[in-house]
């Protein structure tokens, strides 16, 4: 692309100044997907993830050139906020983050019958079905991966202790088993 860069393998590299790399492009369709994957995030009941949504289409409409960063705003595609997943009485953001630091939750689990536990676990990943959303983890008390119906979380804390470098494997491994790609 004949963009002057310097460096070298295993030192670094750098951009000589007075030069930029051109900007990221998007074709018409791919800002669509985009508007709409966006705007699905309002079914999820994640106050968290519609307010970074809306962040993150300003940010992109606002650096892409015209026509291309218009369309962001005109885009005659929506998508319904309507869903039927039931408020989680938890902080959606804390198991976010949870997940992407690798930090063990607590959780108080009531099941369908009303019976309450207390959970140690390795939370590996958020799935936001239609009508729930589910948190996949690793549980100490049944020494296998679980599932927890966040709207049956009645208490949800960090317990401090870290399974550094243990989360991609056990993303894996439960991706595996539900043969998820």
């Amino acid at each position: 692309m004949r963009v002057p860069i310097e460096g070298e393998a295993g030192i670094g590299y750098v951009l000589r100044p007075g030069y930029d790399l051109p900007p990221l492009m998007f074709t018409a369709e791919e800002v669509e997907a985009i508007v709409v994957g966006l705007a699905l995030l309002g079914r999820t009941g994640d106050k968290g993830l519609e307010t970074a949504a809306e962040s993150v289409t300003r940010k992109i409409a606002d650096v892409l050139p015209d026509p291309i960063g218009k369309a962001i705003d005109d885009a005659p595609l929506f998508a319904s906020n309507w869903h039927a997943i039931p408020d989680a009485g938890i902080d959606l953001e804390l198991v976010r983050r949870a997940i992407r630091h690798e930090e063990m939750l607590q959780i108080v689990y009531e099941d369908l019958s009303g019976i309450r536990t207390v959970r140690d676990v390795k939370p590996v990943a958020l799935v936001y079905y239609v009508e729930s959303v589910v948190l996949a983890a690793w549980c100490g008390l049944r020494g296998d991966f679980r599932h927890f119906r966040l709207d049956r979380i009645a208490e949800c804390v960090t317990l401090g202790n870290r399974f550094a470098n243990e989360g991609a494997t056990l993303l894996r491994r439960w991706r595996e088993l539900h043969r998820l790609p």
